[in-house]
């Protein structure tokens, strides 16, 4: 290694003397060790979901049902497995590619241990039902705020790293992880600004329409910037080591990397077709996601072709394996990506099982295959030690690739399925299937789908299992190489081009010109500038981004506003704190699109102005029940509701819902009626100035008439009353509230009677 003193830049008589330095492995085992043992967690948490999905009677209570584990595996899968796998190969490959040992071993830890107690965090909570119902940002405030200072003390280490390196050129790795650094913050902060209403419950600044499309300008892109550019960066360090081949173009990489960033910020309102947001902002999604499909392929061409003269080696070299299968996945879900955004398609695949495939093949087949490809090749070098069980390693990979193929292919199928019977209009017009058939035909799909996570987890395991096998075979004690380098001078300047070489006849402004433009010499000197490389990075992200929000924020007539429709009443904003915590948006969306098999099954489709009141909002992304925007107006039997909540099949033969029997014991928090609309009112919804004083009060009052109403269909008082203050008189206030704004008489201001004399005067 002494012989890197002339990569960085200094040679013969003027080199500095060289800095002796070793690398800090110890926290790359911590994250290596965290990532499998979340992994078989959140995945396990995975199967259990599917399972109760098919069998409502593994929904083991209030703390224990799909609703509340749903977010805690995508936590778990996304940010614990997925987080601490990308930390690990950051942490490993960044000391080796800048020469430099990371910034602070203190820092280092605090990441480490502070990452791993905010997953605690997160498996506490959700289950608790304490959740901002926000996908893949569920987290509440006070986690939120966790999550920020660790970003931070990762980030410190990491720019800290890159200032203290022994290479002056950035390699493209790093490009993918200052990217992910500067992306992510910015989402996370700006997406997840909330007002804590007390210390277990908050509310969004956002409201409605403008909230789904904060929601998935970050969701979209935490996609791109956590499940992707990480794992491209760990793709561009790992693959060529493993194939010990150099990546196959370099500037595909730079093209790759640019357009990657600068395209993928605009995709998110995609997700949003044909809802109530502006049709012009998922139509500039639609288009941006569309182009998104060149540049991702040439990152998936670059990988494969990085194999050139070693694909002999994949036959025998499992890790090589892993990732050709991964990098396939890749391709795979970025060409299904941008064809899922177009508006026809949409129509079909949306809130349908063809999402979820779509997100599994990318989770599980791109990041899951990327991350085991990684922990293998670094097994050995970390534990000092071959892997105990090499055959292990191919068994690894065949069940993990079965399963996943088993997942994904006959989910694409359910959700196929799903989307044509949903659209399925008999000869006379009528709708073919009503909503709990579409759902009772899927259950031996799920069942299939069952199998195949079960058979990745297996898969899991025997690696884990394999992997520890493998650290018990260490050596007593790790030799810790030391390696030497000169320091970089830090008044370093990139050499300007002589005027002598410039061709004559293109000089432009800078002195720069055509010929060096397309050399890409530009981009070489940026990459040994990292303060000006980021703040490209941000400006392209920022800009991106400004370029949706501020139509989107600023434009009122936009989200034009209803006037019938109002502020929620304390008791049903008490219901729908109840609807959120215990996830019923992980099943029910309240979005009616406007599309005729929409409107004929659930009612007149979904207005802008109706969830200006809405914080968080509430459209969901998936049906596993049916749409409940206009369920106050279809369904405003309060019996109804509490049969159903006690025992779905009492009401929905077949259904597959769990009974959440709790909520008729437990009694109503009164109090939080209080603080809710306190809460409310900060934000800008227009209650009377003194609505939280009397807030407590009017819920009961509204309770009363809810139990009322029970007494009168039911027939009697025996059977209804002891159910009388529970939470379940709030949630059914609250479904008894949903869609019925459109049908409020609007007052209108009296006009004074005009004199008959007027009249006949002709004025």
């Amino acid at each position: 290694m002494s012989s890197m003193a002339t990569a960085s830049g200094h040679s013969g008589a003027h080199a500095p003397a060289l800095e002796r330095f070793s690398y800090d492995d110890a926290i790359v085992r911590k994250f290596f060790a965290a990532t499998l043992l979340w992994g078989v967690i959140g995945m396990a948490v995975g199967v259990l979901v599917a399972i109760q999905i098919t069998l409502p009677q593994a929904n083991f209570g209030e703390w224990l049902s799909f609703g509340r584990l749903r977010p805690l595996h995508t936590n778990a899968v996304i940010f614990a497995f997925a987080g601490n796998a990308i930390f690990c190969a950051v942490y490993y490959s960044s000391q080796r590619l800048l020469k430099a040992r990371m910034f602070s071993d203190a820092l280092s830890n605090i990441h480490f241990w502070g990452w791993q107690l905010i997953i605690v965090g997160a498996a506490i909570t959700l289950p608790l039902g304490m959740t901002q119902a926000k996908e893949y940002a569920e987290l509440e405030w006070f986690l939120d705020i966790a999550v920020v200072l660790i970003w931070v003390v990762f980030a410190v280490n990491f720019f800290g790293t890159l200032w203290r390196r022994r290479e002056r050129h950035l390699y493209v790795a790093i490009w993918f992880y200052i990217a992910t650094i500067v992306a992510v913050a910015i989402l996370y902060i700006f997406n997840n600004l909330a007002l804590p209403a007390d210390w277990t419950r908050s509310y969004s600044i956002y409201a409605g329409s403008q909230d789904a499309f904060m929601q998935w300008w970050y969701g979209h892109n935490a996609v791109a910037f956590f499940l992707t550019t990480p794992f491209l960066g760990l793709m561009y360090y790992f693959l060529p080591k493993a194939a010990e081949r150099p990546v196959f173009s370099y500037r595909l990489s730079i093209v790759h990397f640019w357009t990657i960033v600068f395209v993928y910020i605009w995709a998110g309102p995609h997700h949003l077709h044909y809802t109530a947001i502006p049709d012009w902002a998922s139509t500039l999604g639609m288009l941006f996601s569309i182009m998104l499909w060149m540049p991702s392929w040439g990152g998936m061409i670059n990988g494969l072709l990085t194999l050139r003269g070693a694909w002999h080696r994949v036959t025998t070299d499992p890790v090589l394996k892993f990732f050709v299968v991964g990098i396939t996945f890749y391709g795979m879900s970025t060409f299904e990506g941008p064809l899922l955004s177009v508006k026809t398609v949409n129509a079909l695949s949306h809130y349908t099982d063809w999402n979820i495939a779509h997100v599994h093949s990318g989770a599980l087949g791109w990041v899951g295959f990327m991350v085991f490809g990684m922990i293998y090749w670094l097994a050995p070098r970390l534990f000092q030690t071959p892997i105990a069980k090499p055959g292990w390693v191919t068994l690894h990979f065949w069940l993990g690739t079965i399963g996943i193929l088993l997942y994904v292919i006959f989910i694409y199928v359910a959700g196929l399925t799903q989307g044509l019977m949903w659209r399925t209009f008999n000869a006379d017009g009528i709708l073919q299937y009503d909503f709990l058939s579409t759902v009772t035909k899927l259950v031996p799909l799920y069942w299939v789908r069952t199998f195949g996570g079960t058979l990745y987890v297996v898969a899991l395991i025997i690696g884990c299992v394999n992997l520890w096998l493998t650290w018990r075979n260490r050596p007593k004690t790790y030799e810790v190489p030391v390696y030497e380098a000169p320091a970089l001078s830090r008044g370093w300047r990139p050499s300007p081009v002589p005027e002598s070489a410039l061709p004559k006849g293109i000089v432009v402004e800078w002195g720069r010109t055509l010929d060096r433009f397309a050399a890409l010499r530009w981009h070489r000197n940026w990459e040994a500038l990292p303060i000006t490389f980021t703040v490209w990075v941000a400006i392209a992200v920022i800009v991106a981004s400004l370029f949706e929000i501020i139509p989107m924020f600023t434009i009122r007539s936009d989200i034009p506003r209803i006037a019938s429709v109002t502020p929620y009443t304390p008791l049903e904003l008490v219901g729908r704190n109840i609807y959120v915590s215990e996830g019923c948006v992980n099943c029910h969306s309240q979005m009616i699109r406007p599309l005729v098999a929409e409107t004929e099954r659930y009612g007149e489709y979904s207005k802008p102005g109706e969830s200006v009141y809405d914080h968080p909002f509430l459209w969901g992304s998936r049906r596993i029940g049916p749409d409940l925007a206009r369920e106050g107006v279809s369904n405003p039997s309060a019996l109804w509701h509490l049969r159903h909540f006690n025992n779905p099949t009492d009401t929905s033969p077949g259904s597959i819902m769990p009974a959440y029997a709790h909520l008729l014991s437990q009694p109503i928090d009164y109090a939080d009626a209080t603080r809710s609309v306190a809460a409310m009112m900060r934000l800008g919804v227009p209650y009377p100035k003194a609505a939280h004083e009397t807030a407590e009060a009017e819920a009961r009052a509204q309770a009363g008439r809810v139990m009322a109403q029970l007494i009168d269909e039911n027939g009697k008082a025996d059977g209804v009353s002891q159910f009388g203050d529970t939470k379940v008189i709030a949630l059914i206030a609250y479904m008894k509230r949903l869609g019925t704004d459109l049908n409020k008489p609007v007052e209108v201001p009296a006009v004074a009677a005009v004199p008959s004399s007027a009249v006949e005067g002709g004025q």
